[in-house]
């Protein structure tokens, strides 16, 4: 850690006492395909006992009908945020059948695009527009790429924290427009360093043959049904995963609020030529929301984002614009497939170390060729990570083996952990077992997956569907909290009827739906 990221730290303590460790806000918000009893893309639609996906806090669904998206409140407490996503994985597997949770972030078997049910939200003009904007992904994308799973990790620090922060740094611009500015040097230092986050998160060497059909690629072939690389960390992350020509030409600057806001908007109001030859309404049909480079905002595959919570019909453009960031999304993480939830306190408080550290050291502008240098790093990581002497080139332009720079890396969290271990002692045994990872990359999840999959006749589909009924058996035979079940059932059943009756109250046709959301 440098010396003024310590004096810093000293600062916020002799200015009040452990208010960096009491402001920290956690929620996450994870992804799982549902799947049959063979293993196979469930067909089945979302079970009305976990409610209408279109109006429940808890339980929805992302781009699938049978992609499961659970999705926790804000929580102060890394032990209450474990276990309230448990419950939910408890009290979802009492209410599906026979069906399971995948719990690897690449897909199971899937037979083609017709395979993949999209997301269906109901006869609302706001279910319309969920359900027509995952059409239009189908066609700029195609669906495969949509039943990719992850875990998204949302980070803030509360006002108490900020007011203590704006005054150590003698600032005098307004609290909202203080705290902007801050998570931007944030956003921009993780990217700095994010190449770390698939080498200890990563979790998907491998993948199953039916995900790659009709898709050229360079993985090799493993077994007679997966295909893999050796040294891969997280193909989720690599050019099988959220890429495409059309979003690697958004550029999006990170350097202010402004800027960030102005460059996104623009990327929903520019008109893109293959997209225009798709078309809009074909036959009476839609087919995308419009012909925009984006669609929307959250069309843009960001593995961070700034994000404040949007009012209903309100653009994320629009609500950042006005009342200023409100926390951080990471996006880069794999679901872990030997962890029931994809996840555990010891990861989370290491991440907490990773944002607490790009949030406090000084964070220069990013211009484009520092953010394609730190996306390539982070690629090499995805697809090479565990290569024996493997070098990157980081973000300042030095060149490093993995292990050294990662190392380097995990002595520089060292102090803050000591900080933070004042109050919650596990932080300083989180690093340590991140630290194990890069002195023995065969202990990272990646690697132990590969070691598994070859013990499963090398068939990544052997191996996931093994680990998906273990984690069936973990949740099947708990008990399920009483409170929580209650809680979920009330939702649920509120759900539902919150659904019906925003079928209800619509008093616009689609068309003035769509045009008063977009300001048309």
């Amino acid at each position: 850690m440098s010396e003024k990221l310590a004096r810093i730290i000293e600062k916020i303590e002799q200015a009040e006492v452990g208010v960096l460790s009491a402001s920290m806000r956690r929620g996450l918000e994870k992804e799982s395909l549902r799947i049959d009893a063979e293993g196979v893309l469930s067909q089945q639609p979302h079970p009305a006992a976990l409610g209408a996906a279109l109006t429940h806090r808890y339980i929805t669904t992302d781009y699938s009908e049978a992609l499961l998206e659970f999705i926790t409140p804000v929580t102060d407490s890394v032990e209450g945020l474990l276990e309230f996503l448990t419950e939910l994985h408890q009290f979802t597997y009492h209410n599906i059948g026979d069906e399971k949770l995948w719990v690897n972030s690449m897909p199971c078997i899937l037979y083609g695009e017709e395979s993949i049910p999209i997301a269906y939200y109901g006869e609302s003009n706001a279910g319309r527009m969920k359900t027509v904007y995952r059409q239009g992904l189908a066609y700029r994308y195609g669906k495969l790429m949509q039943t990719i799973s992850g875990i998204h990790f949302n980070f803030s620090l509360d006002d108490n924290f900020w007011r203590v922060y704006r005054d150590i740094s003698r600032s005098t611009v307004p609290l909202r427009d203080f705290k902007s500015e801050a998570y931007l040097g944030l956003i921009r230092n993780f990217y700095r360093c994010d190449w770390v986050i698939p080498y200890l998160f990563g979790a998907s060497p491998a993948v199953c043959g039916t995900f790659l059909e009709g898709r050229s690629h360079h993985l090799k072939p493993l077994g007679e049904q997966s295909f893999y690389l050796p040294h891969a960390t997280s193909l989720r992350l690599s050019d099988l995963g959220y890429q495409s020509d059309a979003q690697a030409s958004v550029n999006l600057s990170l350097n202010s609020l402004d800027e960030y806001t102005e460059s996104l908007v623009k990327a929903t109001t520019k008109p893109y030529p293959p997209y225009r030859k798709i078309g809009i309404r074909v036959n009476g049909e839609y087919r995308q929301l419009n012909d925009s480079l984006l669609q929307i905002e959250n069309e843009y595959y960001a593995t961070m984002r700034p994000k404040r919570v949007a009012n209903s019909g309100e653009r994320p453009s629009h609500a950042l614009q006005a009342r200023g960031v409100d926390y951080i999304e990471v996006r880069s993480l794999d679901l872990d497939p030997f962890l029931p939830i994809g996840i555990d306190a010891d990861g989370i408080r290491f991440l907490d170390l990773m944002m607490i550290s790009c949030l406090l050291e000084p964070s220069p502008p990013m211009d484009w060729d520092e953010f394609r240098r730190v996306r390539t790093a982070r690629s090499q990581i995805a697809e090479s990570g565990r290569e024996p002497g493997f070098v990157i080139t980081k973000a300042d332009g030095q060149r490093c083996s993995v292990q050294r720079c990662g190392l380097e890396f995990i002595d520089y969290l060292e102090p803050l952990a000591d900080c933070l271990s004042r109050y919650d002692d596990r932080y300083r045994t989180a690093l340590a077992l991140k630290r194990r990872l890069f002195e023995d990359p065969q202990m990272t999840p990646s690697a132990r997956a590969l070691d598994r999959i070859h013990g499963h006749d090398d068939t990544f589909f052997y191996f996931a569907k093994a680990q998906a009924e273990h984690h069936e058996g973990v949740f099947k035979h708990g008990a399920i909290d009483k409170h929580f079940e209650s809680w979920f059932q009330q939702e649920a059943a509120s759900s539902l009827q919150r659904a019906e009756q925003m079928e209800q109250d619509d008093e616009m046709d689609f068309e003035t739906f769509l045009d008063q959301y977009f300001g048309r």
